[in-house]
């Protein structure tokens, strides 16, 4: 039982910390003069590139618009309901163990 609520938390707070990440990927998309190989740019770029950059080779940016931050918005949301919503996998789990 334990696990299962160590997991939920550390998995809650891995994906809800992507989510952030990638909706500031997106406002950053509306500055394209920013520099994201410079503090504190990088610090929001560097864990997001890896997911980034073969989306874009999948969809490239449309009429200029980079749309795979939002992409990664809704896989990392879609993901973070499956695993610990209401109904969720991990939240059915743990409710089982007790």
């Amino acid at each position: 039982m334990i696990s299962a609520t160590v997991t939920s938390w550390g998995l809650g707070i891995l994906l809800g910390g992507m989510i952030l990440l990638f909706v500031l990927r997106i406002i950053l998309t509306w500055y394209p003069q920013a520099d994201l190989n410079s503090l504190p740019l990088n610090i929001v770029a560097w864990p997001t590139e890896p997911f980034l950059r073969p989306t874009r080779k999948l969809i490239p940016p449309l009429g200029g618009v980079d749309v795979s931050p939002i992409i990664w918005v809704g896989i990392a949301s879609l993901l973070r309901e499956i695993l610990l919503g209401q109904q969720g996998l991990i939240t059915i789990w743990s409710n089982h163990l007790i």
